[in-house]
């Protein structure tokens, strides 16, 4: 255990934010990238903090709902400089990617029917459909490493494709199951965590700029936990109380608000996870999107930096933009992308402010690292799911559901296959698959492809 002695690093505030928007600005890639990313600078060139330190911080922030890499940068910045760290660094990670994709969106609004934009954002799917396939492989790799892990993966599958079990349901089983095999010290539930293996040549706390010392903010607190948790809970639910009360259930912004603050609570298991359950309900049941367009917005945030859940934005846009009445559409759209950005990403400050300084003693909880790894099988079978969907969707104009015994089947109208979007996703596939081309590198290929091929086709 480190001593408890406050250890001054000598960082200035006013560089450390410096650093956070440097950080921000090349977060691409998923969490896996933008943590790489944060190692790179904050444990490696910086030597701000131990890599110790850092996994710690990291497998905490693994066990949250929401985007487990800007809440790593939230615990980070706040053990650095306090309170207001946490808030900038937390703050900075989300700014870029709101920024980017709300242009993209009005783009996408304004002129998504003509010829080059269309090819633009049909190309983009194709090469989609191979990152996510992609993330399942990855992700299987890390958490099924034995019949139990497969058998929750499997579980998972079944439950939201064939009979449309709501993702947080399947969440709550697979942690429930995984903590019940955790505290009876079965070890089939302990297969780690995070994303990858740490380098061997580590930096230790010790040598940090940080040093091992535990600093004097990062003690337990009972009155600023209590005093900070009132604040960002009453940050985060004015918003929807307010519009719930003045305009009713049944009004977008409402639905928006509502909806992504329920979402906030329940998206373990990182943004591909999620991405099935925030389908499932703004196209089938709001009708804010058809299922194509689910596919352009992870397009727009798989290409801009800050975290994938940020397609959730483009989501309350477009509903907005849709469905608002007395207002004009492209206002209502940005009052939407801003609300929708405010309830997801507000909760983070507060799991990060309200736990990290009592996440020393989470640090050997088997049963919580246990559930924590049935939660990740359970989400290769979801993330699985969202890659079927996405594919049928994508490669198939027409795609009609039988429902048999209680089961939803889906079925493609053969007839209408899209022979130029599977030949895009086959190439996609094999980039990335045989010749480990970068992400970054297949999304701009198959968008250049699409703009090409709309000149022709659209």
């Amino acid at each position: 255990m480190p001593p408890n002695i406050e250890s001054p690093h000598q960082v200035p505030f006013r560089e450390a934010v410096r650093v956070w928007l440097r950080i921000a600005l090349l977060s691409f890639g998923g969490p896996a990238g933008q943590i790489a990313v944060m190692h790179r600078i904050l444990v490696e060139e910086k030597k701000w903090i131990g890599e110790r330190r850092f996994l710690h911080a990291l497998n905490y922030c693994m066990m949250l709902p929401g985007p487990e890499a800007q809440q790593l940068a939230i615990y980070i910045g706040w053990l650095m400089h306090r309170t207001k760290g946490g808030l900038v660094a937390g703050s900075l990670f989300v700014l870029p990617g709101f920024i980017a994709i709300l242009a993209l969106s009005y783009l996408y609004a304004a002129l998504g029917n003509v010829g080059a934009v269309e090819g633009l954002f049909f190309g983009l799917k194709a090469a989609v459909l191979a990152v996510v396939l992609n993330a399942v492989v990855r992700i299987g790799k890390r958490a099924l490493k034995n019949q139990i892990m497969l058998g929750i993966a499997a579980a998972a599958f079944v439950a939201i494709f064939f009979f449309e079990v709501a993702f947080p349901v399947i969440v709550l089983s697979a942690a429930l199951l995984g903590y019940w095999g955790g505290k009876r010290g079965m070890t089939a539930f302990q297969v780690g965590g995070g994303h990858g293996d740490a380098d061997e040549s580590v930096l230790s706390d010790r040598d940090s700029l940080l040093g091992e010392g535990l600093p004097a903010h990062a003690r337990p607190n009972r009155q600023w936990s209590l005093r900070m948790s009132g604040t960002l809970l009453l940050l985060w639910l004015t918003p929807v109380v307010v519009l719930l009360a003045l305009f009713g259930s049944e009004n977008v912004f409402s639905q928006i608000a509502f909806f992504f603050s329920k979402m906030a609570v329940v998206t373990f298991g990182g943004a591909y996870a999620v991405l099935g359950y925030v389908t499932q309900e703004a196209v089938q049941n709001y009708g804010w999107l058809a299922p194509g367009e689910m596919l352009d917005g992870l397009g727009m945030a798989e290409t801009t930096p800050g975290p994938l859940i940020q397609v959730v934005q483009f989501v309350g846009f477009m509903g907005a933009y849709r469905e608002a009445t007395g207002l004009d559409p492209m206002l209502a759209a940005t009052l939407a992308a801003l609300l929708t950005t405010w309830v997801t990403f507000v909760p983070c400050f507060l799991w990060i402010f309200l736990g990290a300084p009592y996440v020393e003693r989470l640090r050997d909880n088997r049963a919580l690292s246990a559930a924590l790894s049935a939660i990740t099988a359970a989400v290769v079978g979801v993330i699985l799911n969202l890659a079927i969907w996405f594919g049928l969707h994508v490669i198939f104009a027409d795609v009609g559901e039988w429902h048999v015994m209680g089961a939803r089947l889906l079925a493609p109208n053969l007839a209408s296959l899209d022979l130029l979007a599977l030949l895009l996703a086959a190439g996609a596939m094999i980039a990335i698959f045989h010749f480990k081309v970068g992400m970054l590198k297949v999304l701009a290929g198959c968008a250049l492809l699409g703009v090409l091929a709309s000149l022709v086709v659209f």
